[in-house]
């Protein structure tokens, strides 16, 4: 229990931290009409990189630290099943709610009480702020599948709090 309240603190301060010293605009970047931005500024958005990156780091050194006979999976589908149930009970002491899949290398994993999610669930409000949490795990997703030899690109979304979904498209080459 120790652990996950450790790693969610942590998390939420790399991500206000983050957020926070790239928040402001700076010069030469111009309000929308009202004074408005149009969505996540340039500094917002270096952010987000920096915190996919981290992810991407952490995905790939714990990717690294499998069992030898993790690493012989035969099919996407087996790796995908590896990181529900495994790699998220390592990080998030709990298993993945639901995996899809449309069989032709896209895959929706949905969390119904994503962790690093549950805190905000308590008002609407906070609903567009929750994107940003989820950009460490999407780099940690990717991360990891890089470590076994799979190329991906992870996106992720919320509907409604706690719940999430990333969707995970194998990239082909």
């Amino acid at each position: 229990m120790a652990d996950a309240a450790l790693f969610e603190f942590l998390h939420t301060e790399m991500v206000a931290e983050l957020w926070a010293h790239h928040s402001d605009p700076g010069p030469g970047v111009s309000a929308g009409p009202r004074g408005e931005s149009g969505g996540a500024t340039t500094g917002q958005k270096m952010s987000l990189c920096v915190l996919e990156g981290m992810g991407f780091r952490v995905g790939q050194a714990l990717g690294e630290r499998l069992p030898q006979e993790t690493l012989a999976f035969r099919e996407e589908l087996d790796v995908l099943k590896f990181l529900c149930k495994d790699l998220w009970v390592a990080v998030f002491q709990k298993q993945m709610d639901s995996l899809r899949t449309n069989h032709q290398g896209t895959y929706v994993l949905q969390d119904n009480s994503f962790p690093l999610l549950i805190r905000m669930a308590s008002g609407l409000q906070y609903l567009e702020e929750a994107p940003k949490f989820l950009t460490f795990t999407c780099g940690l997703l990717r991360g990891t599948l890089s470590t076994l030899g799979i190329k991906s690109l992870v996106t992720a979304s919320v509907a409604s709090l706690p719940t999430c979904k990333f969707q995970v498209v194998i990239q082909k080459t």
